[in-house]
């Protein structure tokens, strides 16, 4: 059998001149490999022996984590050994670049953070921590979550609007070194989620605001903490803001509970000589106010719903109205006696907040506010109603035509809507500091209804509107110049404004059968409130541009609330 094999010369041994470098010496066995062509290789292919699943635990982004023969490889969202969260760099670059954002420190800190959350995340600017730890591994991120939430309680419940809370949350979290941080805030529920980076898992706390109190002194000392955390002259720990925030809730209000009882004496009587009252009718609006008041206080104690306290409150007034009526003395205008009742427990406070949270976009939390107003006044609807209903039967001659009696005493108006602001601003439990400020707040917002209305016939709800207007605007800057919150400077000073009349004539209109001319004038009422609320959130805007817009480059506009144009 002949071998398939060349010829002799073929069977001689190759010399080593003749065999490559690169070819296995004989004897040894050869790998086999497919054709390149048919298993094509990247360059970015993982070598053979590296394990992509197992990632180290303590090595650098991008490296093993062992020595040169290691096979695990660490994830290249791991952060580096030299990662600090105090210096963190920016975790995202847009394709655009990083946007040249410069939050100045002049502008209030309530400004910066509002800007910020305006701000799509890409194009926030990188933290900078402003509070020092103990040590070099970052805060402890449950003790800044628990104290975010103990400051948003504090202001969600002292009646702060929502966007306000989450920019006071976001300035502590940011003040603390944690930039991945998002507060939320709805009407009894405040969280906040922290994520680390972003392969770790996020850290998420919630808190429930069950008690809701008036006492602006508290919401401000709450702002000066929240400005002392956010500012670089201020060394304010954990522990220390611990402390102050625990003072805080221990502070004594300022004002004692007889006194709040004379202030809302102070009030209705106020609001009675605004529609035209004498001194008879200041002093027996006062003593009803004082004895709904002192009812209220009663059914609080035995821990009836605010509802029933409104309603309770409602009737010694409309009480003293009827009354007066029964004597038929026409030297006594009983409406302005129940009307002076109505604006002492009208809810305007409630009633701004939940505008202001609608037109900022905070649509769940506005819902939450404005049903509870209506809760409120379907509650001093029922108690003014009932009080009327038995005042007709015992022959009471109500008339509805005095709402048509003018009443034109310029100067005993003016000081009467100043003495309205000023109880009204003790009732909110203010610091004494604030008081003048407001008082003469209020006195300006009535001077400038009172030329449009008055005056120039101008229409009572657009007079209302600018009259409101004007007080946001003064509000904002006001506060603004004291860094604290706003409502102090303004929610006295809308006092004058509210529609105590159109509601009692709407009410009585009712009570008599009268439907169409009882709802016109209810309508009325709700206009009026609506004007008072978004003249005060609107005035409050007008304010900020006259500031410096923190973070504006070269003329760039102010961004947006929540949206543009609905999308």
């Amino acid at each position: 059998m002949v071998a398939e094999s060349g010829g002799p010369e073929d069977q001689k041994p190759q010399s080593d001149e003749a065999r490559s470098a690169f070819v296995p010496p004989a004897g040894t066995m050869q790998p086999v490999s497919p054709p390149e062509e048919d298993h094509p290789t990247s360059e970015f292919a993982i070598p053979t022996g590296v394990h992509p699943e197992a990632s180290g635990s303590g090595g650098s982004g991008g490296g093993s984590t062992g020595g040169p023969n290691s096979d695990t490889l660490s994830s290249a969202f791991t952060p580096p050994s030299s990662y600090n969260a105090q210096q963190a760099p920016p975790a995202f670059t847009p394709a655009t670049g990083i946007p040249m954002v410069r939050l100045t420190k002049e502008a209030p800190w309530q400004d910066r953070m509002r800007t910020m959350l305006r701000m799509p995340v890409t194009e926030r600017p990188a933290p900078e921590s402003i509070q020092r730890t103990d040590d070099d591994t970052g805060p402890a991120v449950p003790r800044v979550l628990d104290l975010t939430l103990r400051i948003g309680e504090l202001l969600l419940a002292g009646g702060e609007g929502a966007e306000d809370v989450e920019a006071a949350m976001f300035a502590v979290t940011r003040s603390y070194g944690l930039d991945r941080s998002e507060p939320t805030v709805t009407f009894t529920l405040l969280s906040i989620s922290h994520q680390p980076s972003l392969v770790d898992d996020p850290v998420t706390a919630s808190r429930t605001v069950r008690r809701r109190g008036t006492d602006y002194t508290r919401l401000a000392a709450v702002f000066r903490l929240v400005d002392d955390i956010t500012s670089e002259d201020a060394d304010v720990s954990l522990e220390e803001a611990y402390r102050r925030l625990a003072e805080i809730r221990r502070n004594r209000h300022p004002y004692p509970g007889w006194v709040l009882t004379a202030a809302a004496g102070l009030l209705a009587g106020s609001a009675s000589v605004l529609v035209g009252g004498g001194v008879l009718v200041f002093i027996v609006a006062a003593a009803g106010a004082m004895l709904g008041d002192r009812l209220a206080w009663l059914c609080a104690g035995r821990g009836l719903p605010e509802f029933y306290q409104f309603t309770v409150a409602a009737m010694p007034p409309a009480a003293m109205g009827v009354a007066l009526t029964l004597t038929h003395s026409t030297d006594i205008r009983p409406s302005a006696v129940i009307t002076g009742g109505l604006f002492a427990l009208l809810p305007g406070r409630a009633l701004v907040a939940g505008v202001q949270d609608g037109l900022t976009g905070y649509y769940i939390t506005a819902s939450a506010r404005l049903l509870e107003v209506m809760y409120f006044f379907i509650g001093i609807v029922a108690g003014v109603l009932i009080v009327l209903y038995l005042g007709l039967q015992l022959g009471a001659q109500l008339n509805p035509e005095a709402r048509f009696v003018a009443y034109n005493e310029p100067v005993v108006q003016i000081l009467a809507s100043m003495a309205l602001s000023l109880a009204f601003a003790v009732l909110l439990q203010q610091e004494r500091s604030t008081v003048l400020a407001v008082t003469l707040n209020g006195g300006v917002a009535w001077i400038i209804f009172g030329a449009m209305a008055r005056t120039g016939q101008i229409s009572p709800v657009a007079a209302t509107a600018v009259a409101a207007g004007l007080v946001g605007l003064f509000g904002q800057l006001f506060s603004r110049y004291r860094f604290t919150s706003s409502l102090p400077y303004i929610t006295a000073a809308i006092g004058p404004l509210l529609p105590g009349s159109a509601t009692y004539f709407g009410l009585l209109g009712v009570a008599q059968n009268e439907l169409d001319a009882g709802l016109a004038s209810l309508s009325t009422a709700v206009a009026t409130a609506l004007a008072i609320a978004i003249g005060v959130n609107l005035g409050s805007e007008i304010s900020r541009l006259f500031m410096g817009v923190p973070g504006a480059v070269g003329g760039a506009s102010r961004r947006a609330a929540k949206r543009t144009r609905g999308f």
